[in-house]
């Protein structure tokens, strides 16, 4: 009986290390920027302007001394007749599928692809034929990105300055749980209409120098559950589970053995 139990015996051992080993989370696989002392040779730190897209929601600003002169270019109601906007009750204009935003008296007025900077000098030329002093303001309302997977609060975000990092987003999600992959972040991005994904990896500082280190307007960041975060989910058995199981087999060979 004693040559049938010990074989059973220890590939049960073998088992049980092999789960609890990787069960186990590395301190590379946890910890962010683990390369951060080559930031300090980087030449200086990227800007970032956000480009104006369609269905942006622009939010238009004028002052001017002479203000009878300027009553005509400013609306009374908000975006399609409704004074709120989300939560800001701003004043807003809906860039159309064409690139588009209509405006008082001015008409259409091609913004897509341009930077807010460039939208106000358009509407500052524009608007000087009419009014010489006039000051324009311009502000995309919606700039909002999308937050989803092994987060503390996912959801979607609403920046109010238009600028915000990668990590400043999963700052604002409340980071990333235990069970989120660091080195495999996903970022969904629209590219002239074709959606672009890109892979991050967290725990090296390469993504600060590219592209989706700035987020965008409508960017959706999307963080992968990690092999442990999988099998707490019941996609793969956990380590209880497969003790019962391991139990009950070695039960049913000692008893046969028998």
């Amino acid at each position: 009986m004693h040559s049938y139990l010990q074989p059973m015996k220890n590939l049960l051992l073998l088992l049980l290390i092999a789960l609890v080993v990787s069960s186990c989370a590395t301190k590379k696989q946890v910890i962010y920027f683990q390369d951060s002392e080559i930031l300090s040779q980087l030449e200086s730190q990227q800007t970032f302007e956000p480009v104006i897209e369609n269905n942006d929601i622009l939010h238009v600003s004028l002052s001017s001394l002479n203000t009878e002169g300027l009553a005509p270019f400013k609306r009374t109601t908000g975006l399609e007749g409704n004074n709120n906007i989300g939560n800001l009750g701003l004043q807003g204009y809906l860039v159309n599928s064409e690139g588009n935003m209509s405006f008082p008296v001015l008409g259409d007025i091609y913004v897509r692809g341009k930077t807010r900077e460039e939208v106000k000098a358009i509407l500052k030329i524009k608007l000087s034929e009419y009014i010489t002093d006039v000051i324009v303001d311009v502000r995309i309302v919606n700039f909002k990105v999308t937050v989803l997977g092994q987060v503390t609060s996912p959801g979607v975000y609403t920046i109010a300055d238009e600028r915000v990092t990668l990590p400043q987003a999963l700052g604002l999600a409340g980071d990333l749980t235990l069970d989120g992959s660091r080195d495999n972040i996903m970022v969904i991005r629209e590219v002239e209409g074709k959606q672009h994904v890109a892979r991050i990896d967290l725990t090296k500082t390469e993504f600060f120098r590219t592209p989706y280190y700035f987020l965008k307007q409508n960017d959706i960041v999307y963080v992968e559950p990690t092999l442990r975060g999988v099998k707490k989910s019941g996609f793969v058995p956990d380590i209880p589970s497969l003790l019962s199981l391991f139990t009950v087999v070695l039960s049913t060979v000692i008893i046969l053995t028998r």
